[in-house]
């Protein structure tokens, strides 16, 4: 409901555009499921699970052919896509690669350290470097989509 009242008065005071307000209230419910699916209705744990060495489960799908590893990878690397896909409608403009990754890492990272801390999962920067990747490629993508977009408007 506060999200749907600061949309509003954003709108009202002519900060924000109505491609905007929706873009947000898209993003808010999409990573209200993200986080609900990978945080949130987790049975918890006894302890606290981590792995602390970087790309240690693409190792176990190269040395190992690890297939649960490797679908496991590209599925985290799918869950922050349409995040990436709303972000330059949300801010109504292109935004670099750089800035999609960045801003896709840190959702994972407040992910994993919710999941640590509420012993939910398993803490790995593998999975904030997979998210980051696909919040990126979603950028990218949305970014070329948001170009076309704002082209055929003139």
């Amino acid at each position: 409901m506060a999200a749907l009242i600061l949309a509003g008065w954003l709108l009202r005071r002519r900060r924000i555009i109505f491609p905007q307000a929706v873009c947000g209230l898209l993003l808010l419910i999409f990573l209200a499921i993200v986080f609900g699916s990978t945080v949130f209705t987790r049975n918890p744990g006894n302890s606290r699970s981590y792995e602390l060495e970087l790309f240690w489960s693409w190792k176990k799908v190269i040395f190992e052919q690890s297939q649960p590893l490797l679908k496991e990878n590209l599925l985290n690397m799918v869950l922050l896509f349409p995040m990436g896909l709303l972000l330059p409608f949300l801010f109504w403009r292109k935004l670099s690669w750089r800035r999609g990754f960045l801003l896709g890492a840190a959702v994972s990272a407040v992910i994993e350290v919710c999941q640590l801390l509420l012993k939910r999962g398993l803490f790995e920067w593998d999975d904030m470097i997979h998210n980051g990747l696909g919040c990126m490629a979603g950028c990218m993508i949305g970014g070329v989509l948001f170009k076309i977009l704002r082209r055929m408007e003139h």
